[in-house]
């Protein structure tokens, strides 16, 4: 058995790092190298077993006498579950290795520099302040890194994860205070969100963060003092203070007088604050074009940039299908894109789900759009039959103090009419402020009478071939709401044991999570023999009809034939056999209570047990003898309990984990009622909707949702339609009543009593007809019910057109194109809409489904009001004060406690509120989210860091215009001259590598790798490079090479805005609208000029993307010497050593490049075999070229030679360890080939890196 040896000392963090692995480890697949889990050893290993010298802990023994593996990075990748890289492949596995290395050689060093002068391990040898701002200079790449990604690599925790968190446990335990957490805020975000992974607590528990105080119980030890030192060190440590007073003079004076024939460097300009309040304030009537034809302010403003736009686009009509064709029934050969919103509920605010939806779904739509296809998106919004009513009767009460009762039927819709109208438009202003491009003209409401009428239709027509029909059984009940909800209004309550629940119409909190056991007494029985039962709601042994046990349990079989007697009702139980009893649960022995359990209900049916209900629709107990007639459910559960004791048959109460039904809305107790209600036969709809997906003629993406949708229709039951509610469609279904002495009178469950019709006329005539009486005899009352929300919502993909009249809507636009949604809703509305579609057109609504994965907190919870962490996404557009976060808890329903609970969770995630990020941050944020996955962890940090990228966008464009100058012309078709230059044609290739990515992802629905491209190509390829390299050439004296590449830097931005457009449809239209237009002809808006596609950008150019590699390549080199000797502001000459002539040349034809991107002075190649000049720092660029950084009076020698010596002996460590491990005796055959590999990886990288700190230690030796 393998052993993992760590330290027992709690803030080893070597040894944490180890074990947190090892519960990766478990997990997971089991070790990276395929063995069983380690045993765990809080010491050192005995030294008649450890290898020699010993090793430094964590250690792992592979088996008694086996290979021996030392050190945090090495102990750590063999344990962790998937290896080096995880998931991703050979990519991720470089990124992860990349910040495994980072936090080694940088973290680990800074980290414990700052933190173990604090914890009184390491004498105050330096200064503190220096110790924070190395770690400091540590940090900072790591913040820019989480500023845009959850974790380092990929969408969860890697090895690259805990490799870095357990590198800075201790600074953030005993060093960074809370202000300095507030500057890191992107790296204490992921630090958190991993500490609180389930891996990583069961190692480390709950992480306390420093305070900014430290008491005596929390130090680690006693302060060690320093050690006196010699007169020699005082001597050396003189000589050193004084070298570098006068480096720093030096360094001062250089910076002060540049170089001979160098300009003053400018004074880099402090970046201005942020206006955010920068607003549009030109007089434009709504509708009307916004006026560009001013200067551009400074910066990115959301509010200025998002001001008018879209009642311009409205106005336009862009958003119809309409727009620029005569009709849509005109053939369009690109063909045509229609989607229907998911209709939010009337009642509703945005909250983040909407926000995605409709993120995905507007980008979806305007790229079809651009794509010239006739493009429909339908919005809608559904009348919410619950949530619409709870709210209107709170109003009433709240206004007038009257219930709908009082009020009556009719006076009641009058007031929810009357309050849609006045309330019910708020969410369309909320899409639209979210840039929804939806055809308003065409909105939909499902009470409007065209809808109503689709609805009586397909009801009349599914219950006349008896698909829909009559029947009493157990629904879900609101006693609150006094009606039936959905499975989707039931939230599931889990306890994990004995809970106090607040439940409305109750003053006293009620109990749950516990057990109750109590004695049936055998009939008949001289001994007073009994069979002991156990349940969750002991109110309901009231209504119990028999007692069940397994027909095989040894211990029952002589009760066969017999019964039990009830005590509180003159009636005896039947002992019944059902092998749906666990023999092991408790007892073995079953009460059975056919009318409150679906379970119950089932065996009574087998057994054909009468169903004796005990609660009214209030909850109120009925059927029930005294004392407990008429007591409320709850009440009741006290008064049975009690009588229980009181005849000796109560056996014991337990803690018992269960869960707890609540319904969403009035936050009841859901209870499981006998009521005859109206359902829908589900079957054969069901096979035919999963036969389309196994044919394929019904696409669902992701796939793996297919497997669930098989699943849920292979098991599908009949779906209750009937609702006890007075708002929404009225069932369309009367009761009949013969006056005819003929005709016996019928009751409410037999469906023959019930006829459906249009209209009451229609009905009358088919009663009559079924009964044979004359119409004069039939006397009918409509049912009072109303149907459940999504029989309407079913209906929608064709009702919003008019079904089942035919229209041209219908005729183009059904079936639709695509159904995007969230997966929650997979069956509730989506398959509800296949069923239904298939049913009453006999056509799919859709031909494809794509489910989006649902939104979490930055910590991965729900969101949930009671936590704190429901954003409203109106808050990230416009920014808002953790004071305004408070007080729109104040203004919520939830409990004072509840509260106080929410305060602290946004306290504890947005400490100072949550700044202005505006609509197309949001936008573009949540579509980069958007993997394949289940769920979303959105941390708003990150939609900041897109606000910053709008900010980008816009100073690349200002920039560019100026470039442009007044008079420029866009050449009508661009296509690359003799005259466009190595940068030019590169920018050209990678923005057709672009259009590529972009076109490919939207085909695929794959929203990262889309907004990953285009990121990329504006930030990193057009900012960071080409515009860098374009400046020398737009003041240059070659004016040809000037205006290539002026026409090539418009066509850069005219594709580049065209790609966001869909993503950012505001910033993307104010900067497009500020560009001259190739032709006079051009479309007047972005959102309708054509989406650029392969055909259109076919420049791709490889020979120009290795010479520029080269460049960039050479660039990070220079950048990273550069870093490290601390040359912010001069401009060091640069020489370039290359292997061969090929790579010289390449290299003396991007000089120029490399010196302005690099900041360098001179680049130079040296000729094959010329040496470089003295006082070079070496770096390496690729295999075949090394660059020396001139460094000969920019630096302190003296100074970097102990900083490179220090390295050098932890790198020949590292190497020696190395080796040894891959000479240990079965290395080869033990050790699974990957790690061999990495092994062997890692020592090339180690021996490069001593080879190269040799030549720097040799080259400062020379400029002592």
């Amino acid at each position: 058995m393998s052993i993992l040896y760590v330290s027992p000392h709690p803030d080893a963090f070597p040894s944490l790092r180890a074990l947190i692995a090892a519960r990766y480890g478990e997990a997971g697949d089991g070790p990276g190298w395929g063995g069983a889990h380690p045993r765990i050893c809080l010491q050192p290993p005995p030294a008649s077993r450890a290898p020699f010298p010993p090793p430094r802990l964590p250690a792992l023994e592979r088996g008694p006498g086996g290979l021996w593996v030392w050190g945090a990075a090495a102990v750590a990748q063999l344990l962790w579950p998937a290896g080096l890289g995880g998931p991703g492949g050979s990519r991720a596995a470089v990124r992860v290795q990349q910040w495994v290395s980072y936090a080694d050689t940088e973290l680990v060093p800074a980290a414990c520099g700052a933190a173990l002068p604090a914890l009184g391990l390491r004498g105050p040898a330096q200064d503190a302040q220096a110790a924070l701002g190395a770690l400091g200079k540590a940090l900072r790449p790591l913040e820019e890194w989480l500023r845009l990604h959850t974790y380092l690599a990929g969408d969860a925790p890697s090895l690259a994860d805990l490799a870095a968190v357990t590198a800075l446990l201790l600074p953030f335990r005993y060093v960074l205070d809370p202000s300095a957490r507030q500057i890191w805020g992107s790296v204490t975000r992921w630090f958190s969100a991993c500490v609180q992974q389930p891996e990583f607590r069961a190692v480390l528990g709950d992480v306390a963060l420093y305070s900014g105080t430290r008491s005596p119980c929390q130090q680690p030890g006693p302060e060690v003092p320093a050690p006196p030192k010699t007169a020699a060190q005082l001597k050396k440590e003189a000589k050193k203070r004084e070298k570098l007073e006068k480096f720093q003079q030096k360094q001062r004076l250089q910076q002060q007088q540049p170089p001979a024939g160098e300009k003053r460097p400018r004074a880099e300009k402090k970046e201005k604050r942020d206006p955010g309040v920068l607003t549009y304030d030109l007089p434009t009537p709504p509708g009307e074009k916004k006026d560009v034809s001013g200067a551009m302010p400074d910066s990115y403003s959301p509010r200025y940039v998002e001001a008018a736009w879209y009642p311009w686009w409205e106005q336009q009509g862009f958003f119809k299908p309409e727009y620029g064709r005569p009709s849509v029934s005109v053939p369009n050969p690109r063909g045509v894109f229609m989607m229907c919103i998911p209709p939010p509920n009337v009642t509703g605010s945005l909250h983040l789900g909407h926000a995605l939806t409709n993120a995905i779904q507007d980008s979806l739509t305007r790229w079809h759009r651009m794509r010239g296809e006739t493009t429909l998106w339908n919005p809608g919004c559904d009348h919410a039959g619950i949530a619409t009513q709870v709210v209107v009767e709170k109003k009433l009460w709240r206004e007038r103090g009257l219930s709908r009762h009082q009020l009556g039927r009719e006076a009641f819709l009058q007031e929810v009419w009357k309050w849609k109208e006045e309330k019910g438009d708020r969410i369309y202003h909320q899409l639209k402020k979210l840039g929804s491009s939806l055809d308003w003209d065409r909105a939909c409401f499902t009470m409007d009478p065209k809808l109503s009428a689709a609805v009586t239709e397909a009801f009349v027509r599914l219950h006349e071939e008896g698909i829909i029909y009559r029947s009493t059984r157990l629904v879900n009940w609101s006693c609150a709401l006094n009606s039936a909800i959905s499975d989707i209004e039931v939230d599931k309550k889990e306890l994990t044991g004995r809970t106090l629940l607040s439940v409305p119409g109750y003053e006293e909190k009620v109990e749950f999570g516990v057990l109750v056991s109590f004695a049936y007494k055998v009939q008949g029985s001289d001994s007073g023999e009994e069979v002991v039962v156990a349940t969750t709601r002991i109110e309901t042994m009231l209504g119990d009809v028999a007692v069940a046990v397994h027909p095989e349990d040894p211990r029952y079989q002589h009760l066969q034939g017999k019964s039990v007697v009830h005590p509180f009702l003159p009636r005896s139980l039947p002992v019944v056999f059902d092998d749906f009893v666990d023999m092991e649960f408790g007892t073995g022995a079953v009460k059975i209570t056919p009318a409150h359990d679906q379970n119950d209900y089932e065996v009574g049916q087998r057994h054909r047990l009468e169903a004796i209900s005990i609660m009214d629709a209030r909850g109120a107990l009925i059927n029930v003898p005294p004392p407990f007639l008429g007591l409320p459910r709850f009440e009741a559960r006290k008064a049975v309990l009690a009588a229980l004791k009181e005849q000796g048959l109560f056996r014991g109460i337990r803690d018992n984990p269960m869960v707890v039904p609540l319904c969403n809305r009035s936050k009841d107790v859901v209870e499981p009622l006998l009521r005859p209600q109206w359902y829908v036969r589900c079957g054969e709809m069901a096979q035919a909707a999963s036969a389309a997906v196994t044919r394929g003629d019904l696409r669902i993406l992701p796939e793996a949702h297919q497997r669930t949708w098989h699943s849920w229709m292979d098991n599908i039951r009949d779906w209750c339609i009937s609702r006890q509610l007075w708002w929404g469609h009225r069932i369309p279904a009367y009761f009949v009543t013969v006056s005819d002495p003929a005709v016996p009178p019928g009751e409410d469950p037999d469906g023959r009593y019930w006829v459906s019709g249009r209209s009451e006329a229609e009905a009358r005539d088919k009663a009559a007809k079924e009964f044979g009486v004359s119409p004069d005899k039939i006397a009918l009352k409509q049912d009072e019910d109303v149907l459940d929300t999504w029989f309407s919502s079913g209906l929608f993909p064709f009702s919003i057109f008019g079904w089942p009249s035919q229209s041209e809507d219908l005729n183009v636009f059904y079936p639709g194109t695509l159904l995007e949604t969230g997966h929650d809703i997979l069956f509730f509305w989506v398959a509800r809409m296949v069923m239904l579609g298939l049913k009453l057109t006999g056509r799919l609504p859709f031909r494809e489904v794509y489910l989006h994965a649902i939104v979490r907190d930055a910590h991965g919870r729900k969101m949930s009001k009671s936590l704190g962490n429901v954003i409203d996404p109106l808050d990230v557009i416009h920014g808002v004060s953790l004071q305004g976060l408070h007080e729109q808890l104040l203004s919520s329903n939830l409990d004072p406690s509840e509260v106080e609970k929410a305060k602290e969770g946004q306290k504890a995630d947005f400490p100072a509120g949550i700044p202005e990020c505006g609509t197309d941050a949001l936008r573009f944020g949540l579509c980069a989210y958007t993997s394949q996955g289940r769920d979303i962890n959105l941390d708003v940090n990150r939609i900041l860091g897109y606000r910053h990228f709008c900010n980008k966008l816009w100073n690349a464009t200002k920039f560019a215009l100026r470039g442009l100058g007044q008079g420029f012309v866009p050449s009508p078709t661009f296509t690359p001259g003799g005259r466009a230059s190595l940068v030019d044609r590169w920018i050209l290739s990678r923005l057709t590598e672009a259009v590529r990515l972009s076109n490919e992802g939207f085909q695929a629905y794959d929203f990262p790798a889309i907004t990953t491209a285009q990121y990329s190509f504006w930030l990193y390829e057009l900012c960071d490079v080409y515009l860098e390299c374009l400046k020398p050439v737009l003041h240059g004296v070659d004016q040809a090479a000037a205006e290539c590449a002026r026409q090539t830097l418009y066509t850069c931005l005219d594709v580049g805005l065209r790609l966001l457009s869909p993503f950012m449809p505001f910033v993307t239209e104010e900067l497009f609208q500020r560009l001259p237009r190739r032709s006079p002809q051009a479309p007047a808006s972005l959102c309708v000029t054509p989406y650029p596609e392969p055909a259109e950008c076919s420049w791709k150019d490889p020979e120009a993307e290795a010479a520029l590699e080269l460049a960039l390549s050479i660039t990070r080199a220079v950048r990273s010497l550069r870093a490290d000797y601390n040359l912010t502001r001069t401009r060091p000459d640069c020489f370039l050593e290359v292997a061969d002539e090929p790579t010289g040349a390449l290299a003396s034809a991007v000089s120029g490049y490399v010196q302005a991107l690099a900041s360098a002075g001179v680049v130079a190649v040296l000729a094959l075999g010329a040496p470089a000049p003295q006082g070079c720092a070496v770096g390496l660029a690729s295999d075949r070229c090394s660059i020396h950084l001139q460094l000969q009076g920019l630096v302190d020698p003296a100074r970097e030679l102990g900083k490179l010596q220090a390295k050098r002996a932890e790198a020949q460590r590292q190497a020696q360890r190395l080796q040894e491990r891959r000479s240990a005796a079965g290395y080869s055959g033990k050790v699974p080939l990957e790690v061999q590999e990495a092994d062997e990886a890692k020592l090339r990288q180690t021996e490069a890196e001593l080879r190269k700190v040799d030549e720097a230690i040799a080259l400062f030796q020379k400029m002592l």
